[in-house]
């Protein structure tokens, strides 16, 4: 039975030793346990700290990010508008234009045919003036006193004048 119930000696060393190793405990270890406890919860703390803060600036570096997108697409659309208005412009110069030397080549074309239209009606009348004047010295130098035959004369010289 004495190892259920120990020795009053046994006792006394038992009580002696703990009290021993807990005052070297309380003394010596307890204070740089409680040292590095504190440390790292100040390490812990100051780590949250630090996350806090960063999640901050993420928060704000995304909300800088998100401005600066929707200013580019703002950006982006002006540029195509503006685009989109220089391209009309130049395709409507470009359409002013080719109607107006559309309208030029026509104005120019007409002119010319105007221009040769006089020319034949010029040389029409010289070349009816020329037959008329070899019709009347024909006509002079046969001397016809019958209009019948002065017609027939007329036509088959006409006729002759317009064959050539």
């Amino acid at each position: 039975m004495s190892l259920l119930v120990p020795d009053t000696g046994l006792l006394f060393w038992m009580a002696l030793s703990f009290g021993v190793v807990l005052f070297v405990l309380v003394k010596f270890g307890f204070p740089v346990i409680i040292k590095a406890v504190e440390t790292r919860s100040a390490y812990i703390a100051d780590s949250l700290e630090a996350a806090r803060e960063a999640e901050s600036q993420l928060a704000t570096i995304n909300r800088q990010a998100e401005a600066i997108i929707a200013e580019a697409q703002n950006e982006r659309k002006t540029i195509l508008n503006e685009a989109q208005e220089a391209k009309n412009t130049i395709v409507s110069k470009a359409k002013e234009d080719a109607e107006a030397e559309a309208r030029r080549r026509i104005n120019k074309a007409l002119e010319d045919i105007e221009g040769s239209k006089k020319k034949a009606l010029a040389e029409l009348r010289k070349d009816v003036a020329g037959i008329s004047v070899k019709i009347a010295e024909k006509i002079i130098g046969e001397r016809l006193k019958d209009d019948q035959k002065q017609q027939e004369l007329i036509n088959k010289l006409l006729a002759e004048e317009f064959a050539h």
